[in-house]
């Protein structure tokens, strides 16, 4: 091989590992705001668990954070709860911030 392959190896290495730590980061940042979800919704601990695999399964729809935004938006609104979109929008903040410290 020679330094151009290597280099095309280790690059391709390194995006493979910054996808897998960006995935990490955004299902931790899921569980966290799915625990702070379900508090507010006054889930017990075993619906706790049950809605943030809930959460994490919706962030698989599509690209981005909005599949997750509008779930939680969603289960506020069928539980007749008025929570602001800045709160939520806030906590994900939040939540994603945490999730990048637990991996850092």
């Amino acid at each position: 091989m020679n330094k151009f392959d290597d280099r095309e190896k280790s690059f391709e290495k390194k995006f493979a590992k910054d996808q897998e730590l960006e995935f990490k980061v955004s299902a931790r940042r899921n569980k966290y705001l799915g625990e702070w979800t379900a508090t507010k919704l006054g889930k017990s601990d075993d619906q706790k668990q049950s809605y943030i695999l809930e959460l994490i399964k919706a962030d698989m729809q599509e690209a981005g954070d909005e599949d997750v935004f509008r779930k939680v938006k969603k289960d506020f609104e069928n539980s007749k709860m008025e929570i602001e979109d800045s709160e939520i929008r806030n906590q994900m903040s939040l939540a994603l911030e945490r999730a990048k410290e637990d991996f850092k």
